[in-house]
């Protein structure tokens, strides 16, 4: 009989026809990668717009409000060797915390990203400090789980990487075209993913490149022809393709824990370039660049990389890239372990 675990987030999911969708694409192939050790229930959040990932988990609680959340937890406390996973610090789940405590249940609470870095972002100066207030109370008797060691100061966690990559992603790489510096952004279009930065620092350039930007909009006005959306692509084979068309991936995040969009780069054999903010993002990875987030400073690494492509390319093909299939793995020993 398999071990109950309930994953609890604050993703907001659409429902339709009885089938599940989310945006985050972890969201979906981690409960469906421990589906095969575990008994898996997900409490998430409510969403009346179209989502683009389909979830296949059998047990999905959608909540429309923060009491409903709670109520679905409660429902769960039947069986009290079920064990709880957290993902992410927000206040759904400082309060889903909560009630775990009061009933003394086994909690584990999974950590993406920075917090402090990415509230300061939104909020400005008082973000760092509510998120702080949260994180205090949310790490408090919880088995942590990270994917970076800068995110925590608690000594006592365990590490994970992250990755959606199979092997498809490291097989049939392409040539990449170097006519002029082909940039490519993929990921969420929000303030604190750098994407209004980027676009500021390279609209008034009359540098010769061009930039696309895959993700959905957020009040995303584009003014310049050299830079354009095309929307939020879900297929794999498709945005593969998208890689390979382009000879530079950017990431002008501001804050980033293990940035998995930076891996698709370098399995697909293409550079990257990121700003100070977030070099530790590098770790031993080959053919990512550092750049400060002024318009001279990245022209001039992007002219490093493409005057130094051939070598660059060939030291990237050394990098040992974390698989999805490692990444499981490794949650599944942690949520038996402890």
């Amino acid at each position: 009989m398999l071990n109950k675990l309930v994953i609890i987030n604050n993703e907001k999911v659409f429902s339709e026809k009885n089938l599940f969708y989310c945006d985050n694409i972890e969201m979906k192939s981690l409960p469906e990668g421990l589906g095969k050790n575990f008994d898996i229930s997900m409490i998430l959040r409510k969403s009346k717009i179209q989502r683009s990932h389909q979830i296949k988990v059998n047990k999905i609680n959608l909540s429309s409000n923060i009491f409903n959340f709670l109520l679905n937890i409660y429902k769960t406390f039947k069986n009290k060797e079920t064990n709880y996973l957290l993902i992410s610090i927000t206040p759904y789940t400082f309060l889903a915390h909560f009630i775990l405590l009061i009933f003394k249940r086994k909690i584990f609470l999974y950590l993406r990203s920075n917090g402090h870095e990415e509230y300061k972002a939104i909020f400005g100066f008082i973000g760092p400090l509510l998120y702080h207030l949260m994180y205090i109370f949310v790490t408090f008797r919880s088995k942590i789980i990270v994917c970076q060691n800068k995110i925590t100061n608690k000594q006592k966690v365990d590490l994970v990487y992250p990755s959606q990559l199979d092997k498809s992603w490291l097989i049939n790489t392409t040539p990449a075209p170097i006519d002029k510096p082909r940039l490519l952004y993929v990921g969420r279009i929000k303030v604190e993913k750098g994407i209004f930065s980027l676009i500021k620092i390279l609209e008034n350039t009359s540098f010769n490149f061009e930039l696309t930007i895959v993700g959905k909009p957020s009040n995303l006005k584009l003014n310049n022809n050299k830079i354009k959306y095309i929307g939020y692509e879900n297929n794999p084979e498709k945005l593969r393709k998208i890689y390979d068309n382009h000879n530079i991936f950017i990431l002008p995040s501001f804050t980033e824990a293990h940035p998995q969009a930076l891996d698709e780069s370098l399995a697909r054999q293409r550079p990257a370039v990121i700003f100070e903010e977030i070099s530790h993002v590098i770790q031993n990875k080959k053919g990512v660049f550092v750049t400060k987030r002024k318009t001279e400073n990245l022209i001039q690494t992007i002219n490093f990389i493409m005057n130094n492509y051939e070598n660059i390319n060939h030291s990237i093909k050394k990098n040992d890239l974390p698989s999805k299939e490692k990444f499981i793995e490794q949650m599944k020993d942690i949520l038996n372990r402890n």
